[in-house]
């Protein structure tokens, strides 16, 4: 018998068509309710419930409870990295569920990734921060200089607080439209929550598509382009 991880149930999980919907509709890091993602999958409440208790049993998903409403999401950056992963296999062998146009052109650009910056612009600030030496790459991992400390703190993020969580500071997260990486983590997370404080960008609440306004974009491209 081989030892080690099996994948297959995890690829069984996702493959489903069904259940594949509705993990693509919480990668944007939003809690969804089993009746919105019955319209995702295209199912009915029923069958969605069906889903929903497989993904949660297989760990994908987790469910919290507001009032008489409950909410699933993603279990964790994890998920959404893997499902990022097997987005860019999908996209570079063509297997995509429409065809291109404005709103494909958005997402290519900027879009959430579970609860950080991806696309043209992630991969962008990414790549500023590991040139400027703020983040240091030593093959599959990034860390943070100390001279990223100092830039980030003046950027008003707290690194203590975000180095204490217990998710990883700073992760590489493959990019499915730039087939390259953007950055995850506790700190992608935090970046994109400060570019929303500062109102650098706005969010369609429908879609992980995220807006740079035009003060945002200069903002950005000074500190990061």
């Amino acid at each position: 018998m081989k030892e080690g991880p099996s994948i297959a149930p995890i690829a069984a999980l996702a493959g489903d068509p069904g259940r594949a919907n509705m993990l693509a509709a919480l990668v944007s890091g939003m809690a969804l309710t089993a009746s919105e993602l019955a319209a995702e999958a295209g199912v009915t409440l029923q069958t969605a419930s069906s889903h929903l208790a497989k993904l949660e049993g297989g760990g994908l998903i987790e469910v919290s409870k507001a009032g008489r409403h409950r909410y699933f999401r993603l279990a964790n950056d994890d998920v959404a990295a893997m499902l990022e992963a097997i987005m860019g296999v999908a996209a570079r062998t063509g297997q995509m569920r429409t065809r291109p146009g404005p709103r494909d052109s958005a997402m290519r650009k900027a879009r959430v990734c579970y609860d950080h910056l991806a696309g043209e612009m992630g991969v962008l600030l990414l790549d500023n921060l590991v040139k400027t030496r703020h983040l240091a790459r030593n093959g599959d991992s990034i860390k943070l200089t100390r001279r990223g400390e100092s830039f980030l703190q003046d950027f008003c993020i707290d690194i203590h607080s975000l180095a204490s969580a217990r998710r990883p500071l700073c992760k590489p997260c493959l990019d499915w439209s730039m087939r390259r990486e953007h950055l995850g983590g506790a700190l992608g997370a935090a970046l994109l929550e400060r570019f929303h404080e500062l109102k650098w960008i706005d969010r369609d609440g429908s879609s992980r598509v995220v807006r740079f306004t035009r003060s945002g974009e200069a903002g950005f491209g000074r500190m990061f382009a």
